[in-house]
């Protein structure tokens, strides 16, 4: 049997009062104690940037609330109804949002990490000791609609969810659990789906543009009418290493010498259109000056690599680490770069003498989510790039050239802006 449960209303005065002694509580301050707000209408209310870990909020009503920045980790937010709220950036690690309605919800840059986003019926005994199933007005696992571009949704179970026509926009979905669920229209354009379980799913009219499927499982799926055009999945992308004629450190010997020499003695290495994902160790490697024009280094650890002058454009560095590279010079113009790790990476101009030197060029890239934090990126050329959400914490970026750049939800300094070039910037926010 089931039965419609009433909401309590909450004014704001009033649920400011609660998340204040819960973030008292949080804190194991005297006075404190956990939020409850179960089967409450918080629709419309403000909660931005507050502290609701472990908070106990199944069944309330969040329609149309703020919750931009806010902390739900592990809340209890099962069967809540969450359509048209905004949860930007918001952190839901590990939060319970089974049977949830996320309809028309912004999550741009969420982290739903390990969230549970699976059907559920909500259950409760009567006076009388019988079970009945409680009626919400929200409707059970419902993201149709939902913008979740760029959120983080690694191993968050999703299976037999309703998402139609949502968007996945560069999320990071890896090991994400989508079985039987019904996704059709879905944009999963440059997405990271590595190891998904997709068996079942309703793919149909899906984009998948760009996505990483790689280790993913697609048994079953109905991908009818999907968009999977330059997907990266186990098959290589363009030729293989075995195609070289020679060892890769063979290659790599005579490349180290050709650069030594100024081209007297050796040969230099061109890996252009090569999928390197299973090549030897890169790391630490001398590629100065090396040519890899649209080559595959997705997920490669090349920390403290040696990248002078590399022509590398259009490259797909994905999920790459290269934390610590010299990069001096680089040209990366239109490369792939999301999620990349670059801390502590040197990409300012490489100088020849008194009048010559070349600037790293990383116009038209991608690269949201980037770690940059502690990099060089002095002179630097990012005209058109997509740096939403990229970690420009602790960056040298005197005379880079930011024009049309993106910089949604981008961490940056004020004083790192100092001479920088800015004209047409999009989502600059200090």
């Amino acid at each position: 049997m089931s039965q419609s449960r009433p909401l309590t209303r909450i004014d704001q005065a009033q649920l400011d009062a609660v998340i204040r002694r819960h973030e008292m509580f949080r804190n194991a301050r005297m006075g404190g104690a956990r939020a409850t707000l179960s089967f409450c209408d918080l629709s419309g209310l403000d909660l931005a940037g507050r502290d609701l870990a472990h908070a106990d909020l199944v069944g309330s009503s969040l329609k149309g609330a703020n919750l931009a920045g806010a902390r739900l980790d592990c809340a209890a937010m099962f069967a809540c109804d969450l359509r048209q709220a905004n949860l930007e950036n918001a952190s839901l690690i590990k939060t319970d949002l089974r049977g949830a309605c996320l309809r028309g919800a912004v999550l741009i840059g969420a982290n739903l990490f390990e969230a549970d986003l699976r059907d559920g019926s909500l259950a409760e005994k009567d006076r009388a000791g019988n079970l009945r199933v409680v009626q919400v007005e929200a409707q059970p696992a419902e993201a149709s609609g939902a913008d979740l571009s760029g959120a983080n949704l690694t191993n968050a179970r999703l299976s037999g969810a309703m998402a139609i026509h949502t968007d996945f926009t560069d999320a990071v979905m890896r090991g994400c659990k989508l079985v039987r669920a019904t996704m059709r229209g879905a944009n999963f354009s440059g997405s990271n789906l590595e190891g998904a379980d997709l068996s079942g799913a309703d793919l149909r009219g899906a984009c998948l543009r760009g996505a990483v499927l790689t280790g993913a499982s697609l048994t079953m799926a109905d991908m009818t009418d999907a968009d999977i055009e330059d997907t990266l999945t186990d098959a290589p992308v363009g030729r293989v290493i075995a195609e070289l004629g020679k060892p890769l450190e063979e290659l790599l010997h005579d490349h180290i010498v050709w650069v030594g020499t100024g081209g007297a003695q050796g040969h230099p290495l061109d890996l252009s259109e090569f999928d390197l994902r299973h090549a030897p160790s890169l790391a630490h490697s001398c590629m100065t000056m090396l040519r890899a024009t649209r080559a595959t280094f997705y997920g490669l650890d090349l920390t403290n690599i040696q990248l002078q002058a590399a022509h590398l454009e259009e490259a797909d560095m994905r999920n790459a680490k290269i934390s610590g590279g010299d990069l001096r010079g680089v040209n990366l113009k239109n490369a792939r770069l999301n999620n990349a790790d670059l801390r502590n990476a040197n990409l300012r101009p490489l100088v020849f003498d008194e009048k010559r030197s070349m600037h790293s060029d990383l116009a038209g890239a991608r690269l949201r989510y980037v770690d940059f934090r502690g990099a060089c990126l002095r002179g630097v050329s990012f005209a058109g790039a997509d740096l939403s959400f990229a970690n420009l914490i602790g960056c040298d970026m005197a005379k880079a050239d930011l024009s049309h750049a993106k910089l949604f939800g981008a961490k940056l300094e004020r004083r790192a802006l100092e001479g920088v070039t800015l004209d047409g910037v999009a989502g600059l926010k200090l």
